[in-house]
C-alpha cells in the first residue's frame, strides 16, 4: 500500500450512501455503480480523504480477515475506482475528515468478516444519465431532454 490519497472525481461523479450502500454515478459515461458492505466503508474513507494506507488500516481495525486478503481487496477496489474515473489521485496534502465515523455498527464487539469488496457496474440508464443534468433539470430534479430548437 502507499500514502497516495484520492478524492471523488467531482463534479463528474455524484454519489450518495443510503443504508450501507454507496450509489455512485459517473455523469460523463452514464454508468452507475453500487458498493455494499466493505466497499461502501472504503468509499466513505476515500470520500473523507484517507490515503491507501489509512484505508487498509481502518479496514483491518473494523473487519476480521488476513492482512494479505484485506491488502489485495483494498488495492483492487481502489484500482477499479480509478479505472472507472470515480476517484482521482490528490497531489500534495489533503484535508482528512474523521476516519472512524464510517464503520458498520458493531454492537457485539465482534468484527464482521472481511469479504472482498465488489464494484457493481450498471449501464442500463446511460441514455437518461447522459442528458445534461446541470442545465436540463425540471422542478423534480430529474434531467429532461432539451426541446428541439425552432426552425
Amino acid at each position: 500500500m502507499n500514502n497516495q490519497r484520492f478524492k471523488v472525481n467531482t463534479p463528474t461523479v455524484t454519489h450518495e450512501t443510503i443504508d450501507g450502500e454507496a450509489v455512485i454515478i459517473n455523469l460523463d459515461s452514464g454508468n452507475y455503480y453500487s458498493l455494499l458492505d466493505v466497499g461502501s466503508f472504503i468509499w466513505g474513507l476515500v470520500e473523507n480523504g484517507a490515503s491507501a494506507n489509512e484505508v487498509q488500516s481502518q479496514v483491518l481495525q473494523t473487519y476480521q480477515g488476513s492482512l494479505s486478503d484485506i491488502d489485495r481487496g483494498v488495492q483492487e477496489l481502489l484500482a477499479q475506482l480509478q479505472q472507472e474515473n470515480l476517484i482521482v489521485p490528490v497531489n500534495g496534502a489533503a484535508e482528512v475528515s474523521d476516519l472512524t465515523a464510517a464503520g458498520p455498527s458493531n454492537n457485539h464487539h465482534e468484527k464482521p468478516s472481511f469479504n472482498p469488496p465488489l464494484l457493481h457496474k450498471y449501464s442500463d440508464m446511460q441514455e437518461l444519465l447522459l442528458l445534461d443534468p446541470i442545465h436540463d433539470v425540471d422542478d423534480a430534479g430529474w434531467p429532461k431532454p432539451v426541446p428541439d430548437a425552432p426552425r
